[in-house]
């Protein structure tokens, strides 16, 4: 089993690489046509949303109690597998 200071520090770190891989979507965005430009912002946009809510949903764990802790990580196991999919649908996208 995986220790509360480890998997912290991995979703923190995933956290971080979802905003670089947004960064390049973003850039994409920018030298896209006019259609392409329009989908693209608005998957930018909902992947932005899913990642802060991530973000809050870390932050979140961060201050639950040893207690609470395996049951919060578990309810944001299918958030997070669900942003995960969401990234690669995007990246195999465009």
């Amino acid at each position: 089993m995986v220790d509360r200071t480890t998997s912290q520090g991995e979703m923190e770190a995933k956290l971080q690489e979802w905003g670089a891989k947004l960064d390049e979507l973003k850039v994409k965005a920018d030298g896209a046509g006019a259609e392409a430009k329009g989908e693209l912002d608005k998957k930018i946009a909902e992947l932005t949303t899913k990642r802060d809510e991530m973000q809050a949903k870390l932050e979140e764990l961060k201050g639950s109690s040893e207690e609470a802790w395996e049951s919060v990580k578990q309810g944001m196991e299918g958030a997070w597998n669900e942003l995960a999919s969401a990234f690669e649908e995007a990246k195999s996208k465009f």
